[in-house]
């Protein structure tokens, strides 16, 4: 039927768990698709860094629940068995409603969540979180619970006492070790991409062998068997004639939907490779170049010292167009302090420096404020934010340079709307991180404009 994991909290162990699932199929020969509740980009890469099918985010906020429900039901059919690791606490959504948050996914979906609780230092009021998090809703059905940190025999009989006369299911108790610890950074996971030492599959594998009972657990993680879903969602029509894309992608600008590239390749546009990490040249056939985000923060010196990417980048932006999202506008700019506060050349192509500040996340609701490249003057769509760095302009008395203007105007939960990133002919930048292969509307411009201006 297939099962949502969800916890009461972040760095509960909804992502240790989901990896583990993941890795005892693989040893298994099973095909496990995963999913990622929220635009997160980290989580989805560690999921899909091990062999699986590639993780899908779903996300009703960015995409719709039309997405949500296409997508779940497209991708879990085609293989053994289907996860969805939730976002946060189960409740937690758009601001302070539940809005796009896991429970609404499992609303959507009619899917049941197995829940896993820190049980550190906890017996009886393991079983008082449960039952309020069960009351809360009726609509949820909390099929089955994992209990994390359990470290003695004692630990776990006592709370098997305790939950001897509820009607959930246990299905494990996960010692600590340290070998199962993922790595983190400020922004939470580290990214595959960056790690020297991989993932231990087969440890992950027995691990989970050994601690979570699979006769229970496959039950819930077998698919649903439905038939009437839309393949291409966005419904957008081939287009020909159009001009290739080159897309940044190395350890550093590797913040991207693997969708993106699936839909632009559906509607007919070629698609190239860019990695500055390696300092190539933009590829000469590209007439387009997304820089997603990233951490150019962490890699500063080395894209400084990158020569030949950052001339071919400011020659590129003199020609054709650039759509950057948060650490790909970071690049743009005059400089960018890394993490030991010094200070590195950049392409120079916005006047400003970027250096951290304070952590800025969270869901945008987004208004044009011209015609763009992106988005059309009053045109309504939605993004998010999360990122440290912060941008200072080189431009006394003014917000913008008179060569650029704000494509748009930005507000989160119970704010007012600012105007937000750069924006000319040749250009898109901006903090925001936009759902392009469910946004019909930001890539029908960006492609249509494409075709028009090309």
């Amino acid at each position: 039927m297939s099962c949502i994991i969800s916890a009461p909290s972040t760095d509960a162990g909804k992502t240790t768990l989901s990896l583990l699932i993941s890795c005892w199929a693989y040893t298994k020969g099973l095909k496990l698709q995963t999913f990622k509740v929220g635009p997160d980009y980290l989580d989805q890469e560690q999921l899909s860094s091990i062999g699986q099918p590639m993780c899908r985010n779903l996300d009703i906020f960015l995409s719709g629940e039309e997405w949500v429900k296409n997508s779940f039901y497209e991708r879990s059919n085609k293989f053994d068995l289907a996860l969805i690791e939730g976002a946060m606490g189960l409740y937690d959504g758009l601001g302070s409603t539940n809005y796009s948050s896991t429970a609404n996914v499992a609303r959507i979906l009619s899917l049941p969540i197995v829940f896993i609780v820190n049980a550190k230092g906890q017996v009886g009021s393991l079983l008082a979180l449960l039952k309020g998090f069960q009351e809360f809703d009726n609509k949820i059905n909390i099929k089955g619970i994992i209990f994390n940190n359990v470290n003695s025999n004692r630990h776990k009989d006592l709370i098997k006492e305790v939950f001897k006369n509820q009607p959930i299911k246990i299905i494990g108790f996960l010692p600590f070790d340290e070998n199962i610890n993922l790595s983190r950074s400020n922004l939470g996971l580290i990214s595959p991409l960056e790690l020297k030492t991989k993932i231990n599959v087969e440890y992950f594998a027995e691990f989970a062998e050994k601690h979570l009972d699979f006769s229970i657990f496959i039950n819930l993680l077998k698919p649903i068997t439905k038939k009437n879903y839309i393949n291409n969602p966005i419904n957008l029509k081939p287009f020909s004639n159009i001009k290739p894309i080159a897309i940044a992608g190395d350890k550093i600008f590797h913040f991207q939907y693997p969708e993106t590239k699936e839909y632009l390749n559906e509607i007919g546009i070629p698609l190239l490779s860019w990695n500055i990490y390696d300092d190539q040249e933009i590829p000469k056939e590209a007439h387009s170049l997304i820089i997603p985000g990233g951490f150019p923060e962490r890699y500063a010196q080395h894209i400084s010292n990158s020569k030949r990417s950052l001339k071919s980048l400011r020659e590129f932006y003199k020609k054709k167009f650039i759509y950057a999202e948060c650490g790909g506008m970071m690049l743009l700019g005059d400089s960018i302090e890394d993490e030991n506060g010094l200070s590195h050349n950049m392409a120079g192509i916005l006047p400003f420096k970027a250096k951290k500040g304070g952590l800025s996340v969270g869901y945008r609701y987004i208004k044009g404020e011209k015609d763009s490249r992106i988005i059309k003057k009053n045109q309504q769509i939605r993004g998010h934010e999360f990122h440290y760095w912060q941008i200072e302009t080189q431009i006394k008395d003014k917000l913008y340079s008179p060569l650029f203007s704000s494509p748009w105007k930005i507000k989160s939960w119970g704010t007012r709307y600012k105007k937000e990133g750069w924006s000319n002919d040749n250009l898109h930048a901006s903090w925001i991180h936009l759902h392009l292969p469910s946004n019909k509307g930001a890539l029908e411009n960006m492609v249509t404009n494409q075709k028009k201006k090309f």
